[in-house]
């Protein structure tokens, strides 16, 4: 009998879980545990890691997971490394949901980076009103750039800010174009630090900074060995039921 693993935390892991519920299929959605208040689910859900590909190997034998979606966020590397290792091992298949990488659109200025240390090494010089759209989990690697004037926007208030010299937006996606730029010419903008991430909930800033002509500091995805990668939720159903997978359709 199937019983599908859904690593989430992502608008498309939310759109995958509510097709798989809506369908009926046994599955679990697992959070990573990043964010205090993760979207409600239609699945039953798990919060935290497995510890390391071992753990989620006997956590797929220990629940009978007979298929893993790893539709967790593109720089989620170490999550995405450790289900491939942990399918390989089980011998059972593994998909990921991904979004396509962002591309530089006519008008951008992107300045292009391989990793998050090279991001910061590129802040080096004279204060800049910077908008580090990089996620809560980063923030300490820019410790050694404190020159700068941080705009942070995070989904939840933090408890403690390393950056010494920043200002804190809560918010959650998917955001407007319009509603970044005010937010970019509101705090003086001059540099956007962005993750390409992909996806339409957060390229909204790119498109304001385009707009605005400011330009873009953008980080690389990690490289992962490789893997079946799909973009869609629909060629996820599909490579289900061509994985014995009985969707009730």
């Amino acid at each position: 009998m199937s019983n599908l693993l859904i690593l989430g935390g992502t608008t498309e892991a939310n759109a995958l879980a509510k097709a798989i519920a809506d369908r009926g299929i046994p599955a679990t959605y697992s959070y990573a545990g990043r964010v205090d208040n993760p979207r409600p689910q239609a699945l039953p859900v798990r919060v935290g890691g497995f510890g390391g590909a071992e753990g989620l190997v006997k956590y797929i034998h220990d629940h009978s997971i007979s298929h893993v979606i790893d539709a967790t966020h593109p720089f989620a590397a170490g999550m995405s490394r450790n289900a491939i290792e942990a399918c390989h091992a089980a011998q059972i298949p593994l998909v990921a949901l991904t979004r396509p990488e962002w591309a530089p659109q006519p008008g951008d200025t992107w300045l292009r980076v391989p990793d998050i240390a090279a991001a910061v090494a590129a802040l080096s010089g004279n204060p800049q009103r910077v908008f580090l759209a990089v996620g809560r989990m980063h923030l300490e690697d820019f410790v050694s750039q404190p020159q700068h004037h941080y705009l942070l926007r995070l989904v939840d208030e933090p408890d403690v800010l390393p950056l010494p010299n920043c200002e804190v937006v809560v918010a959650r996606g998917p955001f407007a174009e319009a509603d970044d730029r005010a937010l970019m010419q509101r705090h003086g903008t001059q540099l956007v630090v962005s993750k390409n991430a992909g996806g339409a909930g957060a390229r909204a800033k790119l498109d304001a900074a385009r707009a605005l002509d400011i330009p873009v500091l953008m980080i690389d995805r990690p490289a992962l060995p490789q893997r079946l990668e799909l973009s869609s939720v629909p060629q996820v159903l599909d490579w289900l039921a061509h994985s014995g997978v009985n969707l009730g359709v």
